[in-house]
């Protein structure tokens, strides 16, 4: 809901950086780095819940990096379509892996069936969503290949966007999932009910972009 006018500040926040990374540093170096904190942080999270405060630390980790490649990309004028791919290849596994961890990590005998449930309902949330997602961004691909889009304002969004995909706003996206996993990784115990409402906001998303298709198609 936030992604396309924060992603602004996030280049002008980690800009500056970028003339200090070393040229041996290529920005896909730094996109595996943050897919191996993602990593480690659902790691840290299902071996023991007591792995809180460093789960969240190599999340936050996996955030700021993941912010950085793409920018360090386009500082350097080496943006392509391939580390855009890589980038959301990364994102999808992480994201994936990460509930699954928290309610694992949080197993009991007595609870564990409603949680499994909550988990594996966001799952096919997300899912589905990808689908809608990338859907909607082969059309917008395809209508701008024949022109069909090639107005001044579609152009100056596609740059404001500053993604390798185009994607249409919805009702959450990175910073929105991106605040909910934290909240996972922080709370464990809430895995229930923050799947339940993670799930619940997806499928609105879901729906705003379905009802964009069928509006662009009809």
């Amino acid at each position: 809901m936030f992604d396309l006018p924060l992603r602004p500040l996030k280049d002008l926040l980690f800009t500056p950086l970028c003339p200090h990374i070393p040229p041996s540093l290529k920005p896909h170096h730094i996109t595996l780095l943050a897919f191996l904190s993602g990593l480690l942080s659902t790691l840290l999270i299902f071996l023991s819940h007591t792995n809180t405060r460093l789960a969240l630390l190599f999340w936050a980790l996996n955030r700021a990096l993941d912010c950085l490649d793409g920018t360090l990309a386009r500082h350097r004028g080496t943006a392509s379509d391939l580390g855009g791919f890589l980038d959301l290849w990364c994102d999808f596994i992480v994201y994936s892996i990460l509930p699954i961890a928290v309610a694992a990590g949080a197993a009991d005998s007595q609870a564990d069936a409603g949680r499994w449930v909550a988990v594996a309902v966001l799952e096919a949330s997300f899912h589905v969503n990808n689908f809608v997602l990338f859907y909607v961004a082969a059309l917008v691909e395809k209508a701008r290949a024949k022109g069909e889009r090639g107005s001044g304002s579609d152009s100056r969004r596609r740059r404001e966007e500053l993604t390798s995909v185009s994607m249409r706003p919805a009702l959450v996206e990175g910073l929105e999932s991106a605040l909910l996993f934290t909240a996972m990784l922080g709370y464990p115990s809430a895995i229930e009910g923050l799947s339940w409402t993670m799930a619940a906001l997806v499928v609105v998303g879901i729906g705003q972009r379905t009802v964009w298709v069928f509006k662009a198609l009809w």
